[in-house]
């Protein structure tokens, strides 16, 4: 048999064993790194998560600290929920990227300074892909099962998905807070389907919460804004939070030591001993739609973005909720890092501008005029 018979859902509500060993087939077979199957029990971390937005670590993520008992209780996301699918996508395969970072410039043929972003925001819009795919599992399981119903989570939803990854048994959480797959490392991304089929845990046994890092602290000593303390982010100086998610004015203290991450931050990744290339990791490759065609931006070029130059640098990814006044702000803050190794760089009179122009958007001003300022360059205003 091929195609879709193959993998035609068992109509036997009733067999379990039929049904999960379904949906675990199925999930690879349209692509997904690793699946796994927990029930749909609620979270045991509600003070963690509790204390975590009680100490304001969630920065300018409000959403997190809404829907808590729907977050913290898969079974009010989709009531009568019995068991979560959850799948895992890799992105990236260990490989280091190029430093400092530079891109040519198409008109002169010249390597210029430029901003990297995190490396799962490269490709395409990964909540549109990764749904697309399990909401086809979710398709052939419901129509198979009349009455059954389940939703897809990826990201957005209220739902605590690394713990969720955790019962299933994909991996543990490491100290960077990044769920670590054996031999695949955190490069991952998850998404789950809560349905109200009952399936068997694939890791009925396992504790819910272990150790993969033992004595490591790479991701704690290398991080620039010391935002990390074992098993929590304080997003407020993590630099993906300042960069993605600070919409006013980030901590100056730690928005100066953001260096070349124009959008997101790869650090903690970049420097756990899990994440290395392997011959392994190297031959299992990354999905097709995690492309790198966002790999790193012009610093020169953004600085002088609007929202229709935005959108059309973007493109379908998961960028495209940073606004340009946002990533132009970012720049000017990579800039110093740039300008603190060569002084003459072309991004020094841009920034020199921005800083004096009182026409300017307020919040890159201010950053523009910091940035001259840990320079030792005061701007001149009239």
């Amino acid at each position: 048999m091929s195609g879709i018979n193959e993998f035609a859902c068992p109509i036997d509500p009733s067999d379990a064993s039929a049904l999960t060993a379904w949906a675990l087939a199925r999930s690879r077979s349209i692509g997904f790194a690793a699946v796994g199957i927990c029930d749909a029990a609620a979270s045991s971390r509600g003070e963690e998560l509790h204390a975590w937005l009680a100490a304001g670590h969630h920065g300018s993520m409000e959403w997190m600290s809404k829907n808590i008992s729907v977050r913290l209780d898969p079974r009010k996301l989709v009531p009568g929920a019995q068991s979560i699918v959850v799948v895992a996508d890799r992105y990236h395969d260990g490989r280091p990227d190029q430093r400092p970072a530079q891109v040519v410039d198409p008109a002169t043929g010249e390597f210029e300074s430029a901003g990297r972003t995190a490396r799962y925001a490269r490709g395409r819009d990964y909540h549109r892909r990764i749904k697309k795919r399990l909401r086809r599992l979710q398709r052939e399981m419901e129509e198979a099962l009349p009455g059954t119903r389940g939703k897809v989570c990826c990201d957005i939803e209220p739902f605590m998905e690394r713990e969720m990854a955790e019962r299933a048994g994909l991996g543990q959480c490491g100290k960077h807070t990044l769920l670590i797959l054996p031999e695949l490392g955190s490069w991952v991304l998850l998404a789950s389907y809560v349905t109200t089929a009952k399936l068997n845990a694939t890791a009925p046994n396992l504790p819910h919460r272990g150790d993969p890092c033992g004595s490591c602290t790479r991701c704690i000593d290398a991080c620039p804004t010391s935002a990390i303390t074992p098993w929590s982010v304080d997003a407020t100086k993590c630099i993906s939070g300042i960069t993605l998610e600070e919409r006013v004015r980030p901590d100056p203290e730690s928005a100066a030591k953001v260096g070349d991450w124009l959008l997101g931050c790869d650090i903690c990744q970049e420097v756990c001993p899990h994440n290395q290339p392997t011959r392994l990791s190297l031959r299992m490759g990354t999905h097709p739609e995690y492309d790198g065609r966002n790999s790193a931006f012009s610093l020169r070029a953004v600085l002088g973005w609007d929202e229709q130059t935005r959108r059309a640098a973007f493109g379908p990814s998961a960028l495209n909720r940073v606004l340009a006044q946002h990533v132009r702000r970012n720049a000017v803050w990579c800039s110093l890092e740039v300008l603190q190794r060569s002084s003459d760089d072309p991004v020094g009179g841009i920034v020199r501008r921005i800083a004096g122009d009182e026409n300017e958007n307020a919040m890159v001003r201010e950053a523009a005029r910091e940035v001259l300022n840990r320079l030792n360059q005061p701007p001149k205003l009239d």
